[in-house]
């Protein structure tokens, strides 16, 4: 044994004192080897969609009903099973419903439904190891679930003790919250690891619900998404970000969202798009609004959605000058502009208007921010970084984030790796270096970090223009299109200029040797892994699958986001990774949590099995490969020990 591993193993005798300890850990460990993989859930897009977010976490994709169906068919009527499941979804709501049901046999609903739950706690937590299970159980219950949980409660005398403990919780009015507890924990055994694959944020009402149930879970990594990023670089302080998130909150009726919940005030920019724009404006600013009709002033969101997103042409040309280097020269439109007569010149083609009315624009200087905007700009920037809240949940996204992830042999992107149009990765000039494939994400996930993290200056400044970068450039892994088409999209009639052309890969990633190789630039195995990824909403509709090249690639946008559904059909994809494979569930909409909890309504759901394996062991992932690391490490501390070279302690 060398100075270096013997310096190691010396510092790890201090964990590990004795020969008997290192053996007794050694036993731990590889017993932990031979458990079955636990569940992994993957979700993408959420886009704001809180209530089907929240419902499909807490029934696991399904992974809970299917348990119980599983266990108690024959002891269960259907509507029975249906409401013991929504109990666990919702066990503080639906509790107090059944106990109104059985307020005249309370005492008999107690000891059934405790019964049924620990039945139902003991399969779920059968692939852990008893200590995982306890380290999970709620502060204050260790002792009393660990006990119901282990005992044998077929002889006689486990009965009559695991009896005992049942009436005793009941006759010292703690049934409620041992119910609640319990159901919990069950939720919490049923998904040991979560993925999410990107774009909490816009369309939805709810991203910030979202983002503080995230911060509850117990095991979770996020891999962030186009949405996600420039919200990330508003919070930064990036004005261009800031009024992009301003614009789609105003599109989507989502203003709550930033006063509400999370404390930014947007006054400065109400009462300036009611001054500049005091007539009504077109119906290219009402899109999203049909819903919100007599709930909000839809007047004022669209006057609000075309005073940001003036300002956002002008703070956005700002940073494609700045940054040749992003090639972005294309989006700057406004100087293409005739004022007097109400056309543009693109590429020498001449196109009307379909709104002419730009009160806050110089046609002399069209790029400039008046003083006004100036005035409203800065004031949001302060907001924006003042806002505790979004502040806790961008420092959550840097925490448990990152441009992609390789967990078990699979590569979680929110978009595409970028490749040219004969599929080829494409190699971006970053700093005066070229880079490509796997290099280009880790450049991203570098100075993704500094726009947060670094000191005020020119460093930090140059970061967060790379964040507005990633949100809409063209070679962008996260937005995947050749242009963001937003002005042609709002002020333009022909289809063809609105066209905004997916990045090669997705053209490419359909073949199964295109997908082995893009596997292999990451290190992970062609054969075992896959590519999972969300972003391109899949139009089950339309016949088209998110399973492609022969499963190695994995689409998981269903269109969980309510103004995706009429494209994609059904609303939204989850997927499920367990020991015996991979399985794929597609949801209906959900109608509401209040529908949910009375009548238990579930997300109708429909499954396929990706993929069929035989059964994983702990031993065959990632953490399985730590724990041997750790083995090995403790048999050169065992041989240290019989060797004389390390001394235990008596």
């Amino acid at each position: 044994m060398d100075e270096k591993n013997l310096k190691y193993v010396k510092l790890l005798s201090e964990k590990f004192p004795t020969i008997q300890d290192v053996c007794t850990e050694i036993i731990n460990l590889k017993a932990i080897l031979s458990l079955p993989k636990s569940t992994e859930h993957f979700l993408s897009d959420l886009h704001g969609e809180y209530e089907s977010f929240l419902h499909i976490l807490q029934n696991a994709s399904g992974v809970i009903k299917a348990k119980i169906d599983e266990i108690f068919e024959y002891t269960m009527t259907n509507e029975e099973r249906k409401k013991f499941a929504t109990l666990i979804y919702y066990p503080e709501e639906k509790l107090k419903l059944l106990k109104e049901e059985n307020q005249n046999n309370l005492y008999e609903f107690y000891k059934i439904t405790l019964h049924r739950l620990i039945k139902l706690c003991k399969v779920v937590s059968a692939k852990y190891s008893r200590s995982k299970v306890r380290k999970a159980i709620p502060k204050g219950y260790e002792y009393i679930i660990d006990e119901l949980l282990q005992v044998n409660n077929i002889s006689e005398d486990g009965k009559i003790y695991y009896t005992q403990i049942i009436e005793s919780i009941i006759d010292l009015g703690r049934a409620d919250e041992f119910i609640i507890e319990v159901t919990k924990l069950i939720q919490k055994l049923s998904i040991d690891h979560l993925h999410i694959i990107g774009d909490i944020y816009d369309r939805g009402p709810g991203p910030d619900i979202i983002m503080d149930k995230l911060m509850t879970y117990h095991s979770i990594d996020i891999e962030w998404g186009n949405h996600d990023i420039v919200w990330m670089g508003a919070a930064c302080g990036n004005p261009a970000c800031i009024m992009n998130v301003i614009r789609i909150c105003s599109r989507y009726g989502n203003i709550a969202t930033l006063e509400e919940g999370y404390g930014i005030n947007i006054r400065s920019m109400t009462e300036f798009a009611k001054e500049q724009y005091p007539s009504k404006v077109g119906n290219m600013f009402h899109s999203h609004m049909e819903e919100f009709e007599g709930i909000l002033d839809t007047e004022l969101m669209g006057k609000m959605e075309k005073a940001a997103t003036i300002i956002q042409f002008k703070l956005e040309s700002e940073i494609i000058k700045k940054h040749p280097e992003y090639e972005m020269e294309d989006r700057l439109l406004l100087d293409k502009i005739n004022y007097e007569e109400g056309f543009i010149e693109i590429k020498g083609q001449k196109y009307k208007l379909l709104d002419n009315d730009f009160p806050t624009i110089d046609p002399e200087n069209p790029y400039k921010l008046s003083y006004k905007e100036k005035e409203v700009v800065d004031k949001l920037i302060k907001s924006f970084k003042n806002s505790e809240k979004l502040q806790k949940h961008v420092n959550f996204l840097y925490t448990k984030g990152s441009i992609y992830k390789i967990y078990n042999q699979n590569l979680l992107i929110h978009g595409c790796i970028p490749m040219d149009n004969f599929g080829k990765l494409i190699e971006i000039n970053c700093n005066g270096k070229k880079l490509k494939g796997r290099d280009y994400l880790n450049y991203i996930d570098e100075i993704a970090r500094k726009a947060y993290y670094s000191d005020e200056g020119e460093e930090k400044t140059n970061a967060m223009d790379f964040l507005w970068y990633l949100w809409c450039g063209k070679n962008s892994p996260i937005f995947c299109k050749d242009a963001m088409k937003t002005f042609e999209r709002y002020f333009l009639e022909d289809k063809n200029l609105k066209k905004e052309i997916k990045n090669p890969f997705y053209m490419y990633a359909q073949d199964e040797n295109v997908c082995k190789n893009i596997l292999k630039e990451f290190g992970i195995d062609e054969e075992e892994g896959r590519i999972i990824g969300g972003h391109m909403p899949v139009k089950l509709k339309d016949g088209e699958s998110p399973i492609k090249a022969n499963g190695k690639l994995l689409i998981i946008d269903g269109g969980l986001s309510k103004s995706y559904q009429k494209t994609t059909g059904i609303a939204g994809y989850t997927l499920i990774y367990n020991s015996y494979g991979l399985i794929l569930t597609a949801h209906e909409p959900f109608t509401s949590t209040e529908d949910a909890i009375k009548n238990e309504t579930d997300i109708h759901s429909t499954k396929q099995i990706v993929e069929k394996i035989e059964r994983k062991r702990i031993s065959d992932t990632d953490i399985g490969k730590r724990i041997k690391d750790q083995i090995k490490d403790l048999n050169k501390l065992l041989e240290a020990y019989k060797t004389g070279k390390i001394k235990q302690e008596k």
